[in-house]
């Protein structure tokens, strides 16, 4: 087994999750099995119950673990499917010394960082690096060198370090290399850095310079003397148009090659399938505007997997997506709402704020024929707009933040009894029906389809023949039938609504078939006005 540790330094947010994904990804087209590992060093079990404006979309996986937004760029780009194994925390590894040591298995000693929480990281990297049969183990250490959560974690890659031979282990830093307000590339930050990383005893094999033009070689020669790596192992990673070109512009800096040489690794034939996604995607001359009405707008990280799901469908639509963040409380108290887009998307969300706004986005796109998907809250609130626009009960509302009215949406049977909210949800991937001669059969084409969730709330069964005698189409169901899954309304040319996260599973090189569906729609939409 062959490990690659990616740590971060300067600040956060320069894109380790990225360069961690397109690492993976030129390893997979060289013929490699790769399995990813992403350490959150926060408290938290996962990130479930954290507010996306701090962390971003909070990514869920098939086994229902709710994890930071990394793995979904590890899922799309490397094409593998993770579960919790995949996602070390600072509360997962101290609960199960906690527990370890309450039933005795450190009995007569003193429970310490090290060696006792050093160790249960190492053993967990080692145990899902072996069980899962890959050839390289790729761990994301999250956060920034010198954060004080991540010392045990850096502490325990150092000792693998010691223990395992030169050729089976690789650590990349990756740093930012800003300029200066002349437009020099200066090289100090990284030298801190790296200066940082060496007072833990670690020594990166190779740099990665996040900038904003490719890196200059005399700034590599100046990084490669300080830091003392090879001036081949600079690596420039900057600023470029789509994130999937990354893998691409590590492939023109011979990194590939590095990783291979540095890994005593056989070199293997080359796979294009990345490189022609690319090609497609640079390629679209098309445009279209899909307006997302959220309320994270402001933090975009919030809906990642949506704007990418919304990418991969134009990449098999022919058309590039432009996006119009609409902040849904801007919408709340207006006499008429304009929307401008050729789409109108409503995803995911908790609690009342903004609803409103939401629900005054839905009739709009239903009543102006503009094509609509909704997604989780979305959806709900498409049920919501249509009981009361439609069937005309001006009450109707969500157990969420109602108490009294046409509660159409409400909280799931098996919820009333749940006290915490850590993982407690509806989560991850169940099984869906689909009626066969629907618009949802159409875009997936077969009756069984299994896709993720995360909800507490549904559509209530009391009101499902009244919604239906209405004109609501149920297009999808889970559960032998008992929950709603899929609405329609056949009235409008695309109007569809999803309990589910169809974006959680679109790759671009497999897209989501509602996106592909959606984006089809939108730009037939402005092709026709």
């Amino acid at each position: 087994m062959k490990y690659i540790f990616v740590t971060g330094g300067v600040m956060s947010g320069l894109g380790k999750g990225i360069t961690c994904a397109s690492i993976g990804r030129l390893l997979v087209d060289m013929g490699y099995r790769v399995v990813p590992i992403k350490i959150d060093p926060y408290i938290n079990i996962d990130a479930g119950t954290m507010n996306p404006f701090q962390h971003g979309e909070v990514y869920v996986l098939k086994d229902g673990t709710e994890v930071d937004l990394d793995l979904g760029h590890y899922e799309r780009f490397i094409g593998v499917e993770l579960t919790s194994d995949h996602n070390i925390t600072t509360g997962k590894i101290y609960r199960n010394v906690i527990e370890k040591e309450r039933k005795g298995e450190y009995l007569g000693q003193t429970v310490q960082i090290i060696p006792h929480v050093t160790d249960e990281i190492k053993s967990w990297i080692r145990r899902v690096a072996e069980e899962s049969g890959a050839d390289v183990c790729l761990v994301e250490i999250g956060g920034t060198v010198g954060d004080i959560e991540g010392m045990p974690f850096l502490e325990a890659v150092r000792q693998m370090k010691n223990e395992l031979k030169y050729e089976d282990f690789m650590l990349i830093h990756v740093t930012l290399v800003p300029l200066d307000t002349g437009g020099e590339q200066k090289t100090k930050p990284t030298q801190h850095s790296v200066k940082e990383l060496r007072s833990l005893g670690l020594q990166p094999d190779a740099i990665v310079g996040r900038c904003v033009e490719k890196l200059k070689p005399e700034t590599k020669r100046k990084i490669s003397l300080f830091c003392d790596v090879p001036v081949e192992a600079v690596i420039s990673n900057e600023n470029v148009e789509d994130i999937y070109e990354v893998p691409l512009k590590f492939r023109e800096e011979k990194f590939d090659e590095y990783i291979i040489k540095r890994l005593k690794l056989e070199k293997k034939p080359y796979k294009s399938e990345w490189e022609e996604i690319v090609k497609r995607l640079k390629s679209l001359k098309e445009e279209i505007t899909i307006a997302i009405v959220g309320k994270y707008t402001h933090v975009r990280d919030s809906y990642i997997s949506i704007v990418e799901a919304l990418k991969h469908g134009g990449i098999v639509a022919g058309c590039k997506v432009k996006i119009n963040w609409i902040e849904s409380e801007d919408l709340e108290g207006k006499e008429n709402v304009e929307i401008e887009g050729d789409g109108i998307l409503v995803p995911g969300g908790f609690g009342r704020r903004g609803a409103e706004g939401k629900i005054r986005a839905i009739q709009y796109a239903r009543e102006n024929n503009i094509p609509f998907l909704g997604i989780c809250f979305g959806f709900q609130l498409a049920v919501i707009e249509f009981a009361r626009n439609v069937i005309g009960w001006e009450d109707a509302n969500s157990g969420e933040f109602a108490k009294e009215g046409h509660l159409v949406i409400d909280l799931l049977p098996e919820q009333k009894k749940v006290k915490g909210l850590g993982g407690t949800m509806r989560l991850g991937e169940i099984e869906v029906t689909i009626v066969k001669g629907t618009l949802a059969y159409k875009l997936y084409g077969r009756e069984k389809v299994y896709e993720r969730h995360r909800h507490r709330y549904e559509v209530n069964p009391e009101y499902i023949e009244d919604l239906k005698r209405h004109g609501l189409v149920i297009s999808g169901y889970s559960d032998g039938g008992r929950r709603v899954e899929i609405i329609e309304y056949p009235k409008n040319d695309f109007f569809i609504g999803t309990q589910f996260h169809p974006e959680f599973k679109s790759r671009p090189y497999n897209p989501a078939p509602i996106f592909v569906g959606f984006v089809k729609a939108a730009l037939e939409n402005k092709l026709k006005s």
